[in-house]
């Protein structure tokens, strides 16, 4: 691997560069012990030194910038600015995925340090280097040994720490009344002809919660094989989703528009679950189903009870039934723009498989990002739209799992946007009450104004 900064050799298949790049992805980096505070500084300032000098020189002095900071890593981390500008190179660059692309080796290089702190900054950009690397499948144009280096990278650091075993996830007992319900334990019982002699109960042990599995033990992996791909994005989403509460906004928000744009339904049912059930009849529609049978009636609607029997027959013919949604022509996203991004952020991306080792932790991210209550409004707005795109999805490929997943989180996103409008408005009317009894007198205070003046 070439120094950051440097001039990388080119390579002479994407293969080759990505089997290499991967094979020292793999050798160990945690034996060393942590460095310590100033050899973390010294790390992190060189190696922002060494990006700005790959950026151009119109934002080459703002990244540099960073270094001077006490805590120059988290600077960087926290900088908008140089959020997009690396974005920008990332996705413009002429080399841009390739096994000589100056970013993709200085993203390689800084998540294979010992300083945390430095490769939060590279987890940062995964939902980037995701989207752009998908956007180029199956046949890309370009080699993309780069970005899959990085995949490889993080895939590998994941496969370390989890050592062999699986992620489990412990179900509570759902017999229970609530989680903290503990059974009280029955107490021994004395037999009426033999007080002595208490009769011995026996005692059935707690319920215990039933553990399942959420993520499969990970194997190593030294390319990017398509029968892998998903799985492999799946494990670095969830070296993602560990470390979620340090991620920046923009990579929050990122990541939620380009799930929208995986996802790729734009379509109105995306919506249904917003409308006024009022206006649905259960016995002809279901508003949690995009497939619904409705029955409609064409023309004029006669009473059919006054009509002869010759005319019944022809009202019968006049209704029509329908299946599937007619707006949502087939389940296409109708054409809409698959380029995403606002500001300096530049991404393109397309419509992708969603198998569920990829999506399931992309819909713990969306739920971090719905719920969390240090979220900005920006990333709440953005997974907002982005897991509704997600359940008509799923919907319309018929994925039970993702359809209850996506469900309860929107369910759960209009519940806390009701209760935020509704604080809001409490908040706002006491405000309003607590202003006017300050500058309105009241009947008796003016009673006594009156008095007090004769």
């Amino acid at each position: 691997m070439a120094a950051s900064g440097g001039s990388p050799s080119p390579t002479t298949s994407s293969a080759t560069s990505a089997s290499s790049l991967a094979t020292l992805a793999l050798t160990p980096n945690g034996t060393n012990p942590p460095p310590s505070w100033w050899e973390s500084v010294t790390k992190a300032r060189s190696a922002i030194l060494s990006l700005s000098s790959l950026l151009p020189s119109s934002v080459a002095a703002t990244v540099s910038s960073l270094a001077d900071s006490d805590r120059p890593a988290l600077s960087l981390l926290s900088s908008s600015a140089a959020y997009g500008s690396v974005s920008l190179s990332l996705s413009s660059s002429s080399v841009s995925g390739s096994g000589s692309d100056p970013i993709c080796h200085w993203l390689y290089d800084t998540y294979l340090s010992s300083d945390p702190d430095l490769r939060l900054i590279v987890l940062s950009f995964l939902p980037l280097i995701s989207s752009l690397y998908l956007s180029r499948l199956p046949s890309p144009s370009s080699p993309l040994s780069g970005f899959e280096a990085v995949i490889l990278a993080i895939y590998s650091s994941e496969v370390k720490s989890r050592g062999g075993r699986p992620l489990l996830v412990s179900v509570p007992d759902l017999s229970l009344p609530s989680l903290y319900h503990t059974p009280p334990k029955p107490a021994a019982v004395n037999h009426p002809k033999s007080p002595r002699s208490p009769t011995k109960i026996k005692l059935m042990p707690p319920p215990q919660p039933s553990v399942s599995v959420l993520s499969a033990p990970l194997e190593p992996q030294i390319a990017v094989k398509s029968t892998k791909r998903a799985s492999i994005l799946g494990a670095c989403f969830d070296a993602y989703y560990s470390k979620i509460s340090q991620m920046p906004s923009c990579s929050k928000v990122d990541l939620c528009e380009i799930i929208a744009t995986w996802a790729g339904q734009f379509c109105p049912c995306r919506l249904e679950l917003d409308e006024d059930r009022h206006n649905f009849d259960p016995l002809l529609s279901s508003p949690s189903s995009s497939s619904s049978i409705e029955v409609k009636h064409l023309g004029d609607k006669p009473d059919t009870c006054s009509l002869p029997v010759d005319n019944v027959s022809k009202e019968i013919g006049a209704l029509q039934i329908t299946e599937g949604d007619r707006h949502c022509n087939q389940g296409e996203d109708n054409g809409s723009d698959m380029s995403v991004g606002t500001g300096t952020r530049s991404k393109v991306g397309t419509r992708v498989p969603l198998p569920w080792e990829l999506l399931q932790p992309l819909l713990r991210i969306l739920g971090h990002c719905l719920l969390a209550p240090l979220n900005s409004t920006e990333v709440k707005d953005a997974a907002s739209v982005a897991i509704r795109c997600v359940y008509a999805r799923a919907s319309h490929e018929l994925m039970p799992q993702a359809i209850l997943a996506s469900r309860s989180l929107i369910q759960l996103d209009k519940s806390a946007r009701d209760a935020a409008k509704a604080t809001s408005m409490s908040v706002g009317a006491q405000n309003s009450t607590a202003g006017s009894n300050v500058t309105t007198p009241t009947k008796q205070r003016l009673q006594e104004v009156m008095m007090g003046s004769k």
